[in-house]
This record gives structure tokens, sequence and C-alpha cells, in this order.
């Protein structure tokens, strides 16, 4: 029983290696997120709030993990990633007193 399950994990990590290459692609979904929370709202507090929430509820891991194994992957294949290229994230400037 012990063999079957160690067997099992290597064959699991094996797949892995084959469906997830190891290319740092350019995670267009999790900055498309980055880019929309940026530009919610005019007061640099409610789009804090908005990203401590998207953390909560796990839209920024989601979008990592869909970039990283998903996505990414797809570019690296096909040479295309399905998710375009987002607007460029601006932060918002800090008051200056």
């Amino acid at each position: 029983m012990k063999q079957t399950s160690r067997s099992f994990a290597a064959v699991a990590a094996l797949s892995a290696c084959l469906v997830t290459p190891s290319c740092i692609g350019p995670d267009n979904l999790y900055r498309g997120v980055s880019a929309w929370n940026s530009k919610v709202s005019d007061s640099k507090y409610v789009n804090e709030i908005l990203f401590l929430g998207l953390h909560i509820l796990p839209v920024y891991p989601i979008a990592m993990v869909g970039d990283r194994l998903v996505f990414n992957s797809i570019e690296f294949w096909w040479g295309k990633n399905p998710i375009g290229k987002p607007e460029e994230f601006k932060p918002q400037e800090t008051e200056s007193k």
C-alpha cells in the first residue's frame, strides 16, 4: 500500500512537470485584476480595502494560479496568450505635504 502511494505521488509530480513548464509569462490576468483595482476609485483607501477584499475572496490568488498553470502555459506551448495585455497599472499619487 505504501509503495502504491509513492508511485502515485511520483507519477503525479512528473505529470505536473509536463503540464506546467517553467516559463515565466506576463501574468496578464493577474495584472488585469490589479490594473482594474487601481482604477475603481479615486480614493486610495477604497482601493486598498477592495485589494484586501479581493485577497480574502481569493480573486488575486485564483488569478495568479490561473496565469501560472493555464494561461502562461498556453502561451509557452502555442505562442499566444488567450488573455490580452491589460492596461498599465498606475499607482495613485500619494499626497505630499
